[in-house]
């Protein structure tokens, strides 16, 4: 009886989460209704294994792609003379594995140090940079992923867009370093920490902007990666909630290799190789789960039971007969047309699902692209012929004309949709056949051989 009973609360409140057609509308019930669907779409996508997937992969490209970044990233900064200020950020990186990161910290600055980029060559030059376009690139498949993007950037974006992060990136990092570092060796800052509380503040602050950075590069890729428009305030939500978790899980994972003895008595120097697989995995895993967590704000629509959602006719349709009515009572009024991301939200079905059926119904002839960005939807011919059926024929049209292939054997009544075929059984549909059949067996013996 208990058991039934909390499968019946369990089933509710999934029910609440999930096909709620009236969500709340004040706070605090929307803030516990949106982050109760961003975590069981978060569950949902750990448990079918699609991050960790592409987390493990992000895990072999990095060991492989690793000191070719450095290398190239170095290479610039080297140029300035300011290398030294980056390499605290990574061992700050290697620390939670405690001596041994160091040591390996250490062995990878090394390898970059040997790796002169101005000696390599083109062909080894073009090699290292293919390296790391390679690393980037498969980072961006895996956002897009996350995002629902289909496509990825074209080659000339990708050496374009990759490079100057690339090589601007350390720049800018160190940039921000040294600018927080000459704020708080100021005179005006050393005289304001010689008056309390003001010193104890400012000490405070001066602690957590190694966290404020991390937070700051991880919204900064979370807008930047994916092959879509994404907005600041929900990659810094992602940000925000990424760097907790990343700081969270240093401290955890210090002291799991710190009580880790037993593991490299198993492996012996193996260990150190182990853990650091165990290391780079939990942070793309945490890098992953902030950019869900930003395009599931972004995209309430795209919360449901499955990740792909499948397809059904009563979706489609009664989505696209929802999407054209939203496009044309504007319209109608009078109103500004509204724009394609404002009516996937309002209408919270899946993104892939409202851009589908936008886009069959732009190539029927019912709605067109308007707007100054050509992102705002308004109808494409008069009100007046637009009619329901003209919308579901344009929602049900096989525009690849596959259906055509299928065999003259098969009834033609079968394969029509007007309503006064829908009450004929398949039972009729045969008996029908097979008396045609008969008949025209019949005739034929009876008109005897022919020449």
């Amino acid at each position: 009886m208990a058991s039934s009973q909390f499968k019946d609360r369990l089933k509710a409140a999934e029910d609440w989460i999930l096909a709620n057609p009236d969500p709340p509308q004040s706070w605090p019930w929307t803030w516990l209704y949106k982050t109760g669907r961003t975590a069981y779409a978060l569950a949902r996508d750990l448990v079918l294994g699609h991050l960790a997937l592409h987390a493990m992969s992000l895990v072999y490209t990095t060991l492989l792609s690793i000191v070719p970044l450095l290398a190239l990233s170095f290479s610039v900064l080297k140029a300035l003379g300011v290398h030294q200020r980056m390499e605290p950020m990574l061992y700050q990186f290697f620390q939670p594995m405690g001596p041994q990161g160091v040591q390996l910290a250490e062995q990878i600055l090394g390898f970059v140090d040997n790796m002169k980029v101005g000696v390599l060559g083109s062909v080894g030059l073009a090699l290292l940079v293919y390296t790391v376009i390679s690393l980037v690139q498969k980072i961006e498949r895996s956002f897009n992923m996350i995002w629902r993007v289909p496509d990825m950037r074209s080659m000339a974006q990708r050496f374009s867009n990759y490079l100057s992060v690339i090589m601007v990136g350390p720049l800018l990092m160190v940039s921000a370093i040294g600018i927080t570092a000459t704020i708080f060796s100021s005179t005006i800052v050393q005289t304001l920490m010689e008056i309390e509380p003001l010193g104890s503040i400012i000490i405070f602050i001066s602690r957590f902007t190694p966290f404020v950075m991390v937070v700051g590069a991880f919204t900064f890729v979370y807008v930047f990666i994916p092959n879509t428009r994404v907005k600041v305030k929900y990659a810094f939500i992602g940000g925000l909630i990424a760097g907790v978790s990343w700081q969270a899980a240093g401290m955890l994972f210090a002291s799991f290799v710190a009580g880790s003895a037993k593991y490299a008595a198993i492996y012996s120097s193996f260990a150190i190789g182990i853990i650091l697989l165990i290391w780079v995995y939990l942070n793309w895993m945490i890098l992953l789960l902030g950019s869900s967590i930003a395009f599931y704000l972004q995209n309430p629509g795209s919360v449901a039971k499955r990740y792909k959602v499948r397809l059904s006719p009563e979706l489609l349709e009664k989505t696209g007969l929802a999407l054209m009515w939203l496009v044309a009572k504007p319209f109608h009024q009078g109103k500004p047309a509204p724009q394609q991301e404002d009516l996937e939200s309002l209408l919270r079905v899946p993104g892939e699902v409202t851009r589908n059926l936008s886009d069959k119904l732009i190539r029927a002839g019912l709605i067109s692209l308007a707007g100054r960005n050509g992102d705002c939807l308004v109808p494409a011919c008069s009100l007046e012929i637009v009619t329901i059926g003209r919308v579901l024929g344009a929602i049900r049209a096989d525009e690849d004309r596959v259906v055509d292939r299928l065999p003259y054997s098969i009834p033609r009544d079968l394969l029509t949709h007007h309503e006064e075929y829908e009450s004929v059984t398949f039972a009729k549909l045969l008996t029908d056949e097979l008396g045609s059949e008969a008949k025209a067996e019949a005739k034929a013996k009876a008109s005897g051989p022919g020449f």
